[in-house]
């Protein structure tokens, strides 16, 4: 298996939504992109279903030293290679990627929030980092013209990934919730008089509905907000992102037909479904 492959079965099964996310990007910065989701599943593997805090910690710290390898030009990892094969000028990306893996991090020191100005530090550093880093590989200049590699994301893309990660939590919480991490903030969960042991549980009551609502209003208000502000001569390029954001909003419209029952399940769409939505996405 080369890199390519190794990066493609990691972050884009056949029928998963990023799967149909990345077909809808333009040829030339597919296998960058690939590489960017692929190595992105690789941090949240390592923090969120190794069971050992103590692996996860030294598994981020090896992911430390292969970031400096990449960016020095002597990869190891097929991640890292395909990144180092793809990108015009790694080194230029590795704060970025160093941010990225920095957020994932704080999965370890914290899994919970005292309130939602805290959570968007977490927000921020792991959504608005990697929708970062795909919006700039995403652009053709990045490809065409090694100088622009490095050149600032443009900045509709963190509040989009911000949104995209507000929305994974809500399809999330319940397995969220069983692996001891909660991303609702806890003096919003007081408000609407929802605990944790009722998340854990699987005890669905009329103030959980109200809380999921809340939720989810937010990570929709957040995703139309951010695509609001995308120019339309930079949407071509973007098909990936707006793909994302389209499956996003689709899956959080069938969460509330649902009545939020997620706790006890993940609800999904159909993979018909995601590639009429990804296929339609503007």
């Amino acid at each position: 298996m080369n890199f390519d492959e190794y990066c493609q079965q990691k972050a884009a099964p056949p029928g998963s939504s990023t799967y149909y996310a990345l077909r809808r990007a333009p040829a030339a910065s597919q296998p960058r992109l690939t590489a960017l989701f692929a190595l992105r599943r690789e941090f949240e593997e390592t923090v969120k279903e190794v069971s050992d805090p103590a692996i996860s910690r030294t598994k981020l710290a090896w992911w430390q030293n292969e970031l400096g390898a990449l960016a020095s030009g002597s990869p190891s990892h097929p991640v890292s290679k395909a990144l180092a094969a793809s990108s015009p000028d790694v080194k230029a990306e590795y704060p970025a990627l160093q941010a990225l893996l920095t957020g994932f991090e704080m999965d370890l020191d914290q899994a919970r929030y005292l309130d939602y100005p805290n959570l968007r530090r977490y927000v921020q550093a792991v959504g608005g980092t990697f929708a970062s880093l795909v919006a700039r590989a995403a652009n053709k200049d990045t490809f065409t013209d090694g100088a622009k590699a490095g050149t600032q994301a443009p900045p509709w893309s963190a509040p989009l990934g911000e949104a995209l990660l507000l929305a994974q939590f809500v399809v999330e919480t319940g397995n969220d919730a069983r692996h001891g991490r909660i991303y609702i903030p806890v003096d919003e969960m007081q408000r609407f008089n929802v605990t944790a042991a009722d998340l854990i549980n699987r005890k669905y009551t009329d103030a959980f509905t109200e809380l999921m609502r809340f939720q989810t209003k937010r990570a929709r208000d957040a995703l139309q907000s951010a695509l609001a502000a995308m120019p339309r001569n930079e949407r071509r390029a973007q098909r990936t992102l707006l793909a994302q954001a389209a499956l996003a909003s689709a899956l959080l419209d069938e969460i509330e037909r649902d009545g939020y029952h997620v706790l006890h399940q993940r609800i999904a769409l159909t993979p018909i479904r995601k590639l009429w939505i990804a296929w339609r996405a503007r």
